[in-house]
């Protein structure tokens, strides 16, 4: 036989798109169409539904930028269409491959009802099969005209990010509002049509399968009149019957589809508008669940929920019904669907526990995966978290998008810091917007990494991002694909189903230590600055909040805060989401997160204040509250007293210019350019700076990336570096313990303060930065005197250790990563810490001095500020302070001690006297993260704590009250039946910890 492939898929193209498909509405009338403007933001249903609305045609242009427009459209079932299935088409001006990005409108009817949601790729609202014509409709429309951001030529600086930059120039065109018959069979015709052809396209050429499906395509379009495609269908579908039902080889990949609809709770959209879009796009799906009895659809993100339940109550009772049907599962168990790389120890727990306890009261519903498709890169810590909330699985797909190394498996255990393994997945499909296109199954069948061994996959169905959801062409596909030959089976199935087969078939899959980096996006680790800063101070804020306000309702009955804790705690971790803490939204996103953390830094400072005088009492004492877990200055972790006696430091002229600091226990130099070339340890007699090198160095490189501007550094930053080393101002400060330089460069100007403290081995820099670059990268740098193959950067409850060297690929693409409070680097028996306030990303590199001396340079940059331009044109312009210490002779215990000292400072309160820790450990490698009452209001001491220092440690815990009895729990304060009680002798608690070990401990009072 003659090949005649490519004439018969030539002619199934046009045949579909430009006579199969425009027949699926072959009669259509227009509606009638006004609209009434809101004139601010979004308001009210009832007041959008009762508004007087104004003239509008279809061809009119309509929305400004973030606008809310209520379009009324009404129209009669002409009497000719009785008994057929009617629709009406409602195209807001929409651009159908921007599902999710541009306009979009919630369907309701006249009595406030939610219909279903409108998007570029669902369009349509059933009207019904009037047995009669003549029936009226009357829908309502509130649509909203959000901009495009990230449009055809992506990246390009815009004004439209934020509503007060954007304009008012009117966005779309009203393109149709119709009334149309829906012609069910040749709807059918074109999706048997679409899945064959799709299959086709991704079998062998020489695959007699392939050639079996042309051949009844082939016949299936001879059926076709192109004059009467609506009277044909019928017989074009019987000839694809044998074809469509030939069922798939046992031996096919296995995929078990969720419905989906990620959706970032703000990225290219405010956080006001992310709740509009959960609410189009839940109204979406419970309408689709309605009409398709196999479909399941499965949403993440408890802030979401919390959302609909608030703000649409119309929404919420659809959504509670089809929750208790089984076919609207809750997934993820986490607040939002969070970066995990920055938050810190205590709010990724917290991440779970609202986010569980949230779906356990509501529903009564515990579900045991983390669900984070998108999340930019997992830290090494987060497994034992996962286990600890109670759950066992985590999902993501976003590694997949590595730019360097493709990772090994799609199945595996990932083994955190402390030996915890989670069964983890990774879609072949290689999106959670999966469409059930034939190449995106194809893809994944032949994708899948563990074939041999397993043979399931999942994939996240429906178009996300901005939402939307599965549609039902989605599940018209997958129901062809159930069982076909020459495809991979398709099932609907909730995730635990998914997990449970998985593992049930996989038992013992392949494992993975440390972090899964992604080797992409790093520069999210670094830009908008003032949001991460934001971040770091409400944490260690909520900490101290909760310390004190607990110390206070034992000691004294100071009244316990519970639901403002809770509340300030669910606005910290929602803005944890993966394009917020990143730096990765818009404008309006950051603009209103400053906002945000500065209101919730000024409430939390009322509770710390208040508890603070409820412990200190009346008196005239000077107390310095201590809220860090180590003692510090003779004031015990989490108790105030008189602060010790702190010595004194002296500042000297340098021999050839500059200043020297001295202080018994460290000698800084700084030259007469005011860098740091001498920073020398007097106890144990070494330098700490690489000879001729220079500390506290700032450093400037160009900063564009290939694409994703706020998301990425390309290594090729470093190719170009501008030393800034030229000095306007140096001077001494006024405590005689410092030395303050100024410098300027380009449109910025720095000024960096080094000091001294007595009796502390430290050297602080604070650097002020007036920002006004664009596309630069500015960088500090402390060139150490360090032998060093890795070292240890701080993740949640322990460190993590990275290779300084790039001996293969995997380790070369980590140049630039994350930490937490420090970055410490050693050889055996010494070793330096950089200890920071608010950064997170840095990068450490090796070179071995080849002058004479054969010393190995370890160098530890710390990353401060960027200035991409999209998707907020003004990313980071204005003043930034930052502080950072180099803590010479540090182990890895002193890394941690100083990390905390540096983001939890004391403070000080007249008072009576001395204040008591309401719990206490005896061991400094144990360090208590979260001091607090029991959530439940019962007046139970919940006690969390880690072993910080990666080796087995023993301790015990003292209890400043009288102790009932002690409970081993999980992160929901729930007892853990397997956990093995610790021993208590009176208020003692004793514990004993494995490497990094987290423990959290519900104390009893008597």
């Amino acid at each position: 036989m003659h090949d005649d492939r490519s004439l018969v898929e030539g002619r199934l193209k046009r045949v579909l798109d430009e006579r199969i498909r425009p027949a699926v509405y072959p009669e259509s009338v227009p509606l009638d169409v006004a609209v009434w403007h809101a004139p601010d933001e979004p308001v009210p249903v009832a007041e959008g539904l009762a508004a007087e609305p104004g003239p509008i045609r279809v061809g009119d242009k309509w929305g400004a930028p973030w606008g809310t427009s209520w379009f009324r459209v009404t129209g009669t079932v002409p009497e000719a269409w009785a008994g057929r299935t009617v629709e009406a088409l409602l195209d807001l001006g929409f651009d159908e491959n921007m599902p999710g990005f541009q306009c979009e409108g919630l369907v309701y009817r006249p009595d406030g009802t939610p219909v279903k949601g409108l998007n570029p790729r669902n369009q349509w609202v059933r009207i019904g099969a009037p047995a009669e014509g003549g029936e009226e409709v009357r829908l309502h429309i509130e649509a909203a005209s959000n901009p495009v951001i990230l449009d055809y030529h992506p990246f390009l600086p815009t004004q439209l990010g934020d509503k007060e930059t954007a304009g008012s120039e009117a966005q779309y065109t009203l393109t149709r509002m119709d009334l149309a018959v829906f012609d069910e069979t040749v709807w059918q015709l074109v999706l048997d049509l679409e899945v064959l052809g799709e299959l086709m396209a991704e079998l062998p050429a020489d695959a007699a399968r392939r050639h079996e499906i042309l051949r009844a395509v082939d016949r299936a379009l001879d059926a076709i009149d192109l004059q009467d495609i609506n009277g044909t269908a019928a017989q074009a579908r019987a000839r694809l019957e044998t074809v469509l039902s030939t069922p798939a080889t046992p031996s096919a990949h296995r995929i078990s589809a969720v419905g989906h609809a990620h959706i970032d709770s703000a990225w290219l959209w405010p956080l006001r508008e992310t709740v509009r879009k959960v609410a189009r796009t839940t109204s979406n799906m419970t309408a689709l669940l309605d009409d398709e009895p196999e479909f399941v659809f499965a949403m993440s993100q408890a802030q979401q929920w919390a959302w609909v339940k608030e703000h649409r109550p119309e929404v919420w009772a659809r959504v509670k019904k089809a929750v208790a049907d089984g076919r609207f599962v809750p997934t993820g168990g986490m607040w939002v669907e969070s970066d995990t790389n920055m938050p810190g120890s205590e709010a990724m727990a917290r991440q779970f526990v609202h986010g569980k306890r949230f779906f356990l009261d509501e529903f009564g519903i515990e579900n045991n995966e983390a669900w984070l498709p998108d999340t930019f890169g997992f830290a090494a810590g987060l497994p034992q978290i996962i286990k600890a909330a109670g759950s066992k699985y985590l999902l993501t797909q976003k590694i997949s998008w590595s730019q360097t190394n493709k990772f090994p498996h799609h199945t595996f255990r990932w083994e955190g810091i402390d030996g915890t393994r989670i069964f983890t997945h990774f879609p072949p499909v290689d999106t959670y917007n999966c469409s059930m296109k034939g190449s995106e199954i194809a893809h994944a069948a032949r994708n899948f990494k563990d074939k041999g061994v397993a043979r399931h996959s999942l994939a996240p169905t429906g178009f996300g991002d901005g939402g939307g959801g599965t549609t039902r062409e989605m599940v018209a596909k997958a129901a062809r694909l159930r069982d076909l030959e020459g495809s991979a089976t398709v099932t609907w199935e909730t995730p635990a189903e998914f997990f449970a087969k998985a593992q049930d078939e996989y038992p013992e899959p392949p494992v993975w230590v440390g972090e899964l980096y992604l080797e992409l996006h790093r520069a999210t680790l670094t830009s908008q600055a003032r949001t991460k800063q934001g971040n770091r101070r409400s944490e260690h804020l909520l900490r101290e909040a909760e310390l004190w306000a607990a110390t206070a309702a034992v000691h004294t009955g100071f009244p316990y805060p519970y639901e403002e804790l809770d509340r300030i705690w669910k606005t910290v971790l929602l803005h944890q989401f993966h394009d917020i803490l990143p730096g990765s939204s818009i404008a309006w996103v950051h603009r209103e997160a400053r906002a945000t953390y500065d209101r919730i830094a000024g409430e939390l400072d009322t509770i710390i204040g208040s508890a603070q005088r409820a412990l200190a009492g009346e008196g005239d004492t000077r107390l310095v509250f201590n809220a860090a877990p180590h003692r510090r200055n003779g004031v015990p972790a989490g108790g105030a007293a008189t602060a010790a006696g702190e010595g004194r430091t002296e500042l000297t002229p340098r021999p050839g210019g500059g200043h020297v600091l001295h202080n018994g226990l460290l000698r800084i130099e700084i030259d007469a350019d005011g860098l740091v070339v001498s920073a020398y340890d007097l106890d144990a007699g070494r330098e700490t700076v690489a000879p001729g090198r220079a500390a506290g160095l700032l450093q400037l490189h160009p900063d564009f990336p290939n694409m994703w501007d706020a998301w990425d550094v390309d290594e090729f930053y470093r190719n170009t570096v501008t030393d800034l080393t030229d000095a306007d101002e140096i001077v001494p400060g006024d405590d005689g313990a410092s030395v303050r330089i100024v410098r300027t460069f380009g449109d910025s100007r720095v000024t960096q303060v080094l000091s001294l403290p007595p009796g502390e081995r430290r050297l602080l820099v604070d650097t002020e930065v007036d920002w006004h670059e664009t596309e630069k990268f500015l960088k500090l740098a402390f060139p150490l005197d360090v032998h060093a193959e890795r070292y240890a950067s701080e993740t949640q409850f322990g460190h993590f250790h990275r290779a300084t060297h790039t001996n293969t690929s995997w380790e070369a693409a980590k140049f630039e990563a994350c930490n937490h409070r420090f970055v410490h680097v050693a050889e055996p028996g010494w070793g330096v810490a950089v200890v920071n306030d608010s950064t997170y990303g840095h990068d450490v590199t090796r070179t071995v001095r080849e002058d004479g001396d054969l010393g190995t340079t370890t160098t530890v940059r710390v990353s401060l500020l960027r200035a991409p331009r999209f998707p907020d044109p003004e990313t980071d312009q204005g003043v930034h302070r930052f502080r950072h210490a180099l803590v010479p002779g540090a182990s890895i215990g002193d890394a941690v001690r100083e990390g905390w000292r540096i983001n939890q400072p004391e403070r000080e309160v007249a008072g009576a006297g001395e204040v008591v820790p309401l719990v206490s450990v005896d061991e400094d490698a144990v360090v208590l993260t979260a001091v607090k009452l029991a959530d439940d209001g019962s007046g139970d001491v919940v006690v969390r704590f880690h072993e910080a220092h990666g080796g087995r440690s023993r301790a015990t815990l003292t209890a400043g009250f009288e102790v009932g009895g002690v409970t081993v729990t999980d992160l929901l304060e729930r007892p853990l039946a397997e956990a093995v009680a610790p021993e208590v002798d009176g208020g003692r608690i004793a514990v004993r910890l494995r490497p990094f070990e987290l423990v959290t401990l519900r104390v009893r009072r008597a």
